[in-house]
């Protein structure tokens, strides 16, 4: 048999050896997922459960389920616009000294600096 002869065993081994893992890797997952399915099974069940309960007793549909009859739809409001706050005299003072600076460096023009200060002034 020599060398070609222990070269054939050893593959025919490892060849076996690979099938047999692949085939214990193969049931493992079957079995995990069959125990992931059955988990579930049993939450979907107990949620089913738990929404015929609530309808029995007279309680609303919870979000995600559509609105059955017999239960009005409840409607979503937008919250409030907030209020945007009013500047303080700090932060005005600091806008208008800015813009004095820039029409000082001549950025601004007369015009460009009474629009921006009527604006900062709230006039």
């Amino acid at each position: 048999m020599g060398l070609i002869g222990g070269i054939a065993r050893t593959a025919v081994v490892a060849g076996t050896a690979t099938a047999v893992s692949n085939r214990v890797s193969r049931r493992q997952g079957n079995r995990w997922a069959e125990k992931d399915q059955q988990a579930q099974d049993a939450a979907d069940a107990d949620a089913y459960r738990q929404q015929q309960s609530d309808q029995q007793q007279g309680y609303p549909p919870q979000q995600g389920y559509p609105p059955q009859q017999g239960y009005p739809q409840q409607q979503a409001y937008a919250p409030p616009p907030q209020q945007a706050a009013a500047p303080s005299q700090n932060d005005m003072i600091a806008q208008l000294q800015k813009l004095g600076e820039l029409k000082a460096a001549g950025v601004l023009t007369e015009e460009e600096f009474a629009a921006q200060k009527a604006k900062i002034l709230g006039s």
